[in-house]
């Protein structure tokens, strides 16, 4: 008999800006999810995503990893994603078991050996499980998308928090995001606090 594979989607959000965390998600989906609210993060609008997110909060079991500026510096980007990404699987599998059992599912199917993890991109992020990494799996596989509004989410609200901390740099309007409007605020009054120095401004 064929192993029975339970699909983990992983996803970050954040490579790219000036400032700010990077954020992964990690999400498994119950048999009875409703798969026609989820897509990619960034094909779907604010509303759709954030209503999204808070039914992969209630129905699936899911993690998330923020790695702050610092620490991208540090490490650089790429790492700080795999970071990101094994700290949210953590968080998931701490979870597991009662997840399991709180919404009566087969243990003998819903067990950590059935687990494979998908992440998004051409890296595997170092998980302890099996894992593969798929170019675009965002656009591919269910657990991957509601990975990625985990993700995107999380750090929305974050870059929302940061902007209350440091106005002036208007990081409600590009959470951090190499705008030419960003570049130029970085440019007149210097790097915020939360700026991702490694990065050029």
């Amino acid at each position: 008999m064929s192993q029975i594979i339970i699909n983990c989607g992983l996803d970050e959000a954040g490579r790219g800006p000036l400032a700010g965390p990077v954020t992964a998600g990690a999400v498994i989906l119950p048999p009875d999810f409703p798969l026609e609210i989820l897509n990619d993060s960034k094909k779907i609008s604010e509303k759709k995503r954030a209503s999204a997110e808070l039914v992969i909060k209630e129905k699936a079991l899911w993690g998330l990893g923020v790695i702050n500026h610092d620490t991208i510096d540090k490490i650089n980007i790429l790492q700080a994603s795999m970071l990101a990404m094994k700290n949210a699987f953590d968080m998931l599998m701490i979870k597991f078991d009662d997840w399991v059992i709180n919404n009566n599912l087969d243990p003998s199917v819903y067990c950590r050996e059935n687990i494979l993890c998908i992440a998004d991109g051409n890296k595997i992020p170092p998980v302890e499980a099996n894992c593969k990494c798929e170019v675009k799996a965002d656009a591919r596989f269910e657990c991957v998308m509601a990975a990625s509004i985990i993700a995107k989410v999380a750090r929305d609200n974050i870059m929302l928090e940061y902007d209350k901390l440091y106005p002036q740099y208007n990081y409600k309007q590009h959470k951090g995001y190499p705008t030419e409007a960003h570049r130029k605020i970085c440019r007149e009054l210097g790097p915020s606090p939360i700026q991702r120095l490694s990065f050029s401004y």
